[in-house]
């Protein structure tokens, strides 16, 4: 099993109407991050700066910025894939230091850079988190996850290994939606897609946001993709949240490297 693979099924284990615009009377904070800040072990650099940033409930919250600015490092605090400092981080106003691990990442669920899916048939892998609460998905239930991701249904009985890049990451995230989560994160989803499978990908997420009102925070490398979906930007530079936009403002970023990325981007 390779690297990636061990890190899903490790996350599975445990895992087992908002408009686009915020001009709608004010939502409420769905995750809240407090002064996270996080240091390398290795070399002492600061790799998070007292980060402050408010996710509302039912929207996409896009997060951009140069590489190694970390946003991926963000991302994963928010389930307690890195352990951030208690009070750093809140789910529904509670620390989420607090929660058992398990509860968290049934609620706080993960989508991955690359999709990993297990050996067997597409349907086993959707019903994999279920399964570890004791709960079988129905051949029904199963479909209906599959079209909630934007894949055809009749894909349920297909292999894995039969599928291509942008099929299996719409499987990982049927797989994801199975344990029902409250809010999805998701680290540059799209970024080993062709534009086809990253347009399915995206209107996948749009829709559960439609639908469920799935709050979700989103890492990508692409400006223009975060300005199709999200609800809010946040630029990350040099482990600092430096600007928090609406999508349409962006070109009304004050700092000097967030301006200088977003043109060149």
């Amino acid at each position: 099993m390779g690297s990636a693979e061990e890190e899903v099924r490790e996350h599975l284990l445990v895992n087992v109407d908002g408009a686009r615009g915020l001009d709608s009377p004010a939502k409420k904070a769905k995750l809240q991050v407090r002064d996270l800040t996080k240091q390398s072990e290795a070399t002492g650099e600061m790799i998070l700066s007292k980060v402050n940033l408010d996710v509302p409930e039912g929207v996409i919250v896009g997060i951009i910025g140069p590489s190694g600015s970390g946003k991926s490092t963000l991302l994963r605090a928010l389930n307690r894939l890195w352990e951030p400092p208690s009070g750093s981080v809140l789910l529904d106003g509670q620390d989420i230091c607090k929660l058992d691990v398990l509860t968290l990442r049934r609620r706080v669920g993960m989508l991955f850079q690359l999709p990993a899916l297990f050996d067997g048939s597409v349907a086993e892998n959707v019903r994999y988190g279920p399964q570890l609460k004791g709960k079988k998905l129905t051949e029904e239930e199963v479909k209906k996850l599959l079209s909630l991701a934007d894949l055809d249904p009749a894909f349920a009985s297909k292999a894995s290994s039969q599928l291509s890049v942008g099929q299996a990451q719409r499987v990982a995230l049927a797989r994801t939606l199975a344990n029902d989560p409250e809010v999805l994160l998701l680290d540059e989803p799209t970024s080993a897609l062709d534009p086809i499978s990253t347009q399915n990908i995206e209107e996948a997420i749009v829709r559960l946001k439609e639908s469920r009102r799935m709050t979700t925070v989103m890492v990508s490398h692409s400006v223009k993709q975060i300005q199709r979906i999200a609800d809010l930007v946040c630029l990350l530079v040099a482990g600092e949240m430096v600007e928090v936009l609406e999508p349409a403002r962006l070109s009304e970023a004050q700092h000097p490297m967030a301006r200088r990325y977003l043109q060149l981007s």
